[in-house]
This record gives structure tokens, sequence and C-alpha cells, in this order.
């Protein structure tokens, strides 16, 4: 397979700029053709993004024989039903997080990449950037000693100023997202944490809607002990006074701590003995590092960047934290 040739399902926001472009300037990929029910926005996307085809039905897009790779961009609900309209049909698979609304749709997706063969990659893409890359490497070396506690703090207004405006809000529409703010934002955090630290031995946690106004839960803790003893204390709250928002990470270790934001680009390590602040720049284009990986997996020249039975162990920790 010397060039991956791409069709995206599901041309909406997220693709704009934080992964469609990559798909072109990434070496041995290419961007074939994009869908979007609404034909109008499927065909000015392509025109501004220079895509030779455009289609308003996903039937249409993966009957394509000029395409080998699919890449997933639709709200969650939709996630297993295309992806297994695509493995069915031989295509590699690329699809956004959260992967599935639930445990239960996730296994189901694994299981059907099983039975396959195809391969399949989660858009966990921060285990990409090089500024999470730097926190795995001070965790590696022990920077700040051995890893105790990690603390994580997610509060938000109502509104957050970490989701993109959309046209409608799918995000707090359970049947649509799985849940609400948390179930968007938050796996990118549970996932570096399972990159970080590996497997999980226990999980639990509990959610409510505290200020109703919207149909999803706005407030969801948890707790995570991981199998290396390591142990992640999560607050995730979507209904602060705008004051009060806040978005860190402390990693808490024997001989310091290290801390940042998921959503920024700082990392500050502190000892007894030295203080340092780094500021990393993301790239224009945020997933095409990871977007890079996948390429090279789908070619057979690399591993898998994020596999679909890890999506489903993420998955399994939403649910312990959300369903009651």
């Amino acid at each position: 397979m010397n060039t991956i040739k791409w069709g995206i399902i599901g041309c909406g926001n997220v693709t704009e700029k934080k992964s469609g472009p990559a798909f072109k300037k990434v070496a041995g990929s290419d961007l074939i053709a994009v869908m979007r029910r609404d034909a109008e926005k499927a065909a000015d996307y392509a025109a501004r993004h220079g895509v030779a085809k455009w289609y308003n039905n996903a039937n249409a897009l993966l009957d394509d024989e000029g395409l080998n790779a699919i890449y997933i961009a639709t709200p969650p609900s939709s996630h297993l039903e295309y992806a297994l309209q695509a493995l069915k049909k031989g295509f590699n698979v690329y699809v956004e997080k959260p992967v599935t609304r639930n445990s239960a749709e996730a296994r189901a997706m694994a299981n059907a990449v099983k039975e396959s063969g195809q391969k399949l990659t989660v858009a966990h893409y921060r285990r990409a950037l090089p500024m999470f890359l730097k926190i795995k490497e001070l965790i590696d070396i022990k920077k700040v000693g051995e890893i105790r506690t990690v603390q994580i703090r997610m509060w938000q207004a109502r509104k957050p100023k970490l989701v993109a405006d959309v046209e409608t809000n799918w995000r707090v529409l359970p049947e649509l997202s799985g849940g609400g703010y948390f179930h968007d934002l938050a796996p990118h955090q549970l996932d570096l944490m399972l990159y970080y630290f590996g497997e999980p031995e226990k999980y639990h946690g509990f959610s409510l809607n505290q200020a109703g106004s919207t149909p999803a839960d706005d407030h969801v803790c948890g707790q995570i002990l991981f199998k290396n003893k390591v142990v992640v204390n999560g607050s995730w709250c979507f209904n602060v006074a705008e004051s009060e928002t806040t978005d860190t990470c402390e990693i808490i270790g024997t001989e310091g701590k290290i801390t940042f934001p998921f959503f920024g680009n700082y990392i500050t390590w502190k000892t007894e003995t030295e203080e340092e602040t780094i500021t990393i720049t993301h790239p224009e284009h945020i997933q095409q590092p990871f977007i890079t990986k996948i390429v090279a997996y789908f070619k057979g020249e690399g591993p898998n960047p994020c596999t679909i039975e890890e999506a489903v162990t993420l998955m399994e920790i939403i649910d312990a934290f959300t369903i009651k």
C-alpha cells in the first residue's frame, strides 16, 4: 500500500484545522473524498480544502473504489455503525474520540476489528504531541521520583471555552454523545493516564446533574488505582463561576511534582533543588503527528498508536464514573 487514500465521514468543525488538512500534508497520505449530509456544506468543504470528491451519503463514499482508509468524525452515536460498515467493506479505519458512547459499543467495535482483519486506530492524538511526550519522559526518568498520586481538576462554566461553537450542541445530548462535556473532554485526559501509567486495577466514581441546564450530567468525580500503585483522582464540573475555571493536572512524586494543563501548552516541574517551566508550541494541525503514525501503521511500517482495546478500557472507566 503505497499511499493511504482517505475518505472522511463527517467533515465538520473538528476536521477544518485539527485533522482534515493533515491528511494531505503527511507523506504517503492523501485526502480523496469527504462526506456530509448537507450537500452544500460538503461541496464547500471539498472546494476549500482541495478535495476532489464529495458526497452527502456515507454509503456512496464507502462505495468509492479510490479509497482505502476511512476517518469517522461524526458525533459518537454513529461511530459504531460507520466503523462496522467500513470494516466490512475492507477499509482501515480512524475513529474520533470518544470512540463510542459506552463500553458495550466499544467492545462491539473491537470484536468487528478482530473479525474483519482490518486495522483501526482511535483518535487519542495527544499521545503524539511533543508536550505530552515530554511529560512521559519526565515520568520515565523519575524527574520527580516515584509517582504516588495524580490530581485532575477540570472545572468550567456551563458553556466551556474549551468546546468549539457548533450549530447544534450535540455534546450535551446523551443519546448523541454518550453523556455531556465530560464525555467530550475527559477521554483526552483519561487516555493520557492510561498511556503514562499502564493497566488500571480498579476504578469507580459518580456523576450528577447539578444545574439541570442540559439533559446531561455536569459534575463527575472518579478514582483510578493502577497496577503500579499510582492513584488518580479526577474532578470535572461544568457549572462553576467563570472566575473559578481551571484545567490542571498535578503528577505528584516522592521528590516533587509536574503540573500542566491538558488543553494548554506549558509544563512546570518542581523538586527540592529546582523549578522549571517550559512552553511547547503545538503543531498547526494538532492531529498531524498522530496521523503520521497512523499512516505508518496502515502501511505496515509502525505500531498502532492507539488500539481499540485501549479505548475499550477507557470507555469502561468512563462508564464506571457516569453510569448510575
